[in-house]
C-alpha cells in the first residue's frame, strides 16, 4: 500500500459523519474504506483512503466545512500492515452487516445466518 493514505475522522452523530464523508469525497479522489458507530451513533468514525495528498485534502477539508467539529482526525500515509489489516477487518464487519441486511430484505436468510444475526 506503499504510496496510499488513511484519513480518519472521529465526529459526534450519524449526520454530521455521512456530511464529512460527502466533503470528503467530493473534495478529492478518495474512497470509504470503513466506518465505525460507538455509542449507539453518537460518535462515529470514518475512515477514506487514496494517495496521500488526496486524503490530505479530504480530511482538513472535511473538518473545515463540516456541520459539526470533528472530535478527532488524522492522516496515516503509508500505513503499517497492521493498521491495514485493522481497517480491512471493519471493513469485512461492516460488508457482513450489509450483506445480512440485504438477505433479510429479500427474504433468503438460511438457519445459520439467523443465528449469527
Amino acid at each position: 500500500m506503499s504510496g496510499t493514505a488513511l484519513g480518519f475522522i472521529e465526529i459526534s452523530g450519524v449526520v454530521a459523519a455521512v456530511d464529512a464523508l460527502d466533503i470528503m469525497c467530493k473534495t478529492s479522489g478518495v474512497e470509504l474504506a470503513t466506518w465505525e458507530r460507538k455509542l449507539g451513533g453518537r460518535l462515529v468514525t470514518i475512515v477514506v483512503r487514496g494517495d496521500v495528498s488526496s486524503v490530505t485534502e479530504a480530511v482538513e477539508t472535511a473538518a473545515a466545512k463540516a456541520i459539526k467539529k470533528p472530535v478527532a482526525q488524522g492522516i496515516i500515509a503509508n500505513p503499517h500492515e497492521e493498521i491495514i489489516r485493522l481497517v480491512n477487518l471493519s471493513a469485512s464487519r461492516f460488508m457482513d452487516r450489509e450483506t445480512h441486511s440485504e438477505q433479510a430484505q429479500a427474504g433468503t436468510l438460511d438457519a445459520r445466518t439467523i443465528q449469527e444475526v
